[in-house]
């Protein structure tokens, strides 16, 4: 390969790196709902860390959604007390940003709707032994469609692990959905 093409390579992979940190560091510039956003919060790191440990986790996690007619139930469950308490302490970390409004949302075209409307959703929480089980309601149908829009990309999360979590970053860096 010549010299002038490894350079050119070289200049363009740069280029796109250098456009997806920016993208990150600048999420304005993305489409409404699809940039990692942490407010300037205290806690961000912290919820990144949980959830950086489920995703590397996610073979001993058993997650399982009933759709409900208001909304959604969930089982998220591991045999391995250290990812059932990362799933514990996700689960209660969320809980406590909806209900303050503190949006974390790496690449999720629902979070957004869900925060929005934070006020018209109900959330119940019951911890297990090895997880939790949630259940959010809502009387309205487009929350509704939300709640189980965000279980599905849970579940693929828990199913697929970083790849799914990539998946998604790519999908939001190119302003639409992540494949299925």
């Amino acid at each position: 390969m010549k010299r002038s093409s490894r350079i050119a390579i070289a200049v363009v992979a740069t280029l796109g790196t250098v456009l997806a940190v920016g993208a990150i560091a600048h999420p304005e510039g993305m489409g409404p709902g699809m940039m990692m956003m942490h407010q300037g919060d205290e806690a961000f790191g912290a919820d990144m860390r949980l959830v950086h440990g489920m995703l590397q986790s996610n073979e001993k996690i058993r997650r399982s959604v009933t759709n409900l007619p208001e909304g959604i139930r969930t089982v998220t469950e591991s045999d391995d007390p250290q990812v059932a308490q990362f799933i514990k302490a996700h689960v209660a970390s969320m809980e406590k940003r909806l209900s303050d409004g503190k949006i974390f949302n790496i690449f999720s075209p629902t979070l957004p709707v869900l925060f929005e409307n934070r006020d018209a959703i109900r959330t119940m929480v019951e911890t297990t032994e090895k997880g939790v089980i949630v259940t959010q309601t809502s009387g309205e149908a487009e929350i509704v469609t939300a709640l189980q829009a965000h279980a599905l990309e849970v579940s693929e999360l828990a199913r697929d692990g970083m790849a799914a979590m990539m998946r998604g970053m790519r999908a939001g860096m190119m302003g639409r959905a992540a494949p299925r």
